[in-house]
């Protein structure tokens, strides 16, 4: 069930995306948001409190209904599954984006782009060049790939019924709103927050890196997350964007014009400056990885069929 389901919720994302402040994430922000001032009182075991208020009590109705579904009906809870998941995933979010930018990077208008990218990305960009728009660009779309595909399908398929995706994603909202609420304090209300998500992201973003290696150049890929991975801010981070810079065989990182000033950072993967026309080779490589984790699933439940 889980492979048809994965399958159909990316069908209907395809054809009905949905927004990335859509409905149910607006309400929970909303919620997180009340949660935050009724027990945000700065001390860690408010912070586990509000994170299982906020994230364990949906999932528990979740998988509550899935559960009464599935007593009535394999089909209605099949539907249940692809509507939760559908409302999770969001690979059209940064593929939109990735179209946008790049049409107006190979139409010469880089004003266009820039406000394109700034929409998307919430940073300032007024004073970039369009390598650097390109490059921030594939860079917030491998991490946009793995935040709203590649980690919630892992953990959709590792838990049961559809738990797994509303899990992944409410952690990781939650955790990237209160990560500045003395989330680095021993004792801060968003350290919790902050720690579950470290945890889950662990491993999926390692398998998506070596999927990123498998479906591009895998040499370079693997170079790069070895030799580069490090020196970014975010480790697990480093790790994506190396392996996905040097699976597609470009320089990500480096310098970036924002706030008249220039903003340095490491240089990652290797290869050509990226521009306009990477765009769609790094679209290209993220597909290329889904169909991958598609037919691993396939393979491993056929495996599981015919052991039973």
């Amino acid at each position: 069930m889980s492979l048809l389901s994965l399958i159909a919720a990316l069908l209907l994302e395809q054809f009905n995306p949905l927004p990335v402040r859509n409905s149910l994430m607006l309400w929970f922000i909303r919620y997180a948001n009340m949660l935050e001032r009724e027990l945000n009182a700065g001390h860690y075991r408010h912070g586990i409190l509000a994170w299982c208020v906020a994230v364990a009590l949906p999932c528990a109705l979740v998988w509550g209904v899935y559960l009464l579904l599935a007593s009535f009906s394999t089909i209605l809870a099949f539907v249940w599954n692809v509507l939760v998941l559908y409302l999770m995933i969001g690979f059209r979010h940064f593929s939109h984006a990735f179209s946008g930018i790049a049409e107006a990077l190979q139409a010469g208008d880089i004003g266009l782009a820039r406000r394109l990218l700034a929409a998307w990305t919430d940073q300032d960009t007024g004073e970039m060049e369009a390598d650097e728009i390109s490059r921030l660009a594939i860079e917030q779309g491998l991490i946009d790939s793995y935040r709203y595909v590649f980690g919630t399908v892992f953990w959709f398929l590792l838990l049961p019924g559809p738990i797994g995706a509303l899990l992944y994603r409410f952690a990781s909202r939650l955790a990237n709103k209160w990560s500045e609420l003395d989330s680095d304090a021993e004792d801060g209300f968003g350290r919790f927050a902050v720690q579950v998500q470290r945890a889950l992201d662990w491993v999926p973003i390692r398998l998506t890196s070596i999927s990123f290696a498998v479906v591009g150049d895998f040499e370079d890929a693997v170079y790069c997350w070895r030799s580069q991975a490090q020196t970014w801010l975010s480790h697990d981070y480093g790790i994506l964007l190396a392996s996905g810079a040097g699976a597609i065989g470009i320089r990500l990182g480096e310098a970036l014009h924002q706030g008249h000033t220039v903003k340095y950072r490491p240089e990652l993967g290797i290869g050509d400056t990226a521009d306009a026309d990477y765009l769609a080779s790094a679209v290209g490589l993220v597909w290329r990885a889904v169909v991958l984790w598609l037919v691993l699933v396939l393979l491993f439940s056929l495996t599981h069929w015919v052991a039973v």
